[in-house]
């Protein structure tokens, strides 16, 4: 009997501790975070039309923008709390990686340049960038397989 007692208070303890989730809700402010970055991205992409620059040069200043402006704002230690309210919103688009990147070199760099900043800043970002390349050589290899056999 003592261990069924056991049980039954580890269950309950479980159940206050484990955070109570809403999808729906988790799901709309991630829409919103992800699309308000999208929006400032196409503001950007659609300034620099009007500047008279052609749509890739366009898209290559908004994405150079939008890294820049998520790395400050991981320097000032806004974006950490932007990603915490937007979830994914936040973390999937480019700003997100860029925030990836630059938090360990922020937060190492105490420990100096080589071995702070250098050895820790892929901390998080070498595992995506290593699996984004491997992923883009096989779906590249089966691509040239495909067109070589005349099925593309």
């Amino acid at each position: 009997m003592d261990k069924k007692k056991q049980q039954e208070a580890y269950e309950n303890y479980v159940k206050q501790k484990t955070p109570v989730h809403n999808l729906p809700l988790n799901m709309a402010k991630a829409f919103v975070t992800g699309g308000a970055i999208c929006v400032i991205g196409e503001g950007i992409l659609n300034w620099c039309e009007k500047a008279g620059l052609d749509k890739d040069i366009g898209g290559g200043w908004a994405s150079l923008l939008l890294i820049l402006l998520s790395v400050i704002l991981t320097g000032f230690n806004v974006y950490p709390s932007i990603a915490k309210w937007g979830g994914a919103g936040a973390l999937v688009p480019i700003t997100g990686f860029a925030n990836s990147v630059a938090a360990p070199a922020i937060e190492y760099q105490k420990e100096g340049q080589v071995m702070g900043i250098g050895c820790k800043i892929f901390t998080i970002a070498g595992p995506v960038i290593l699996y984004g390349v491997f992923t883009s050589w096989v779906l590249g290899l089966g691509y040239w397989i495909l067109k070589v056999s005349n099925v593309l």
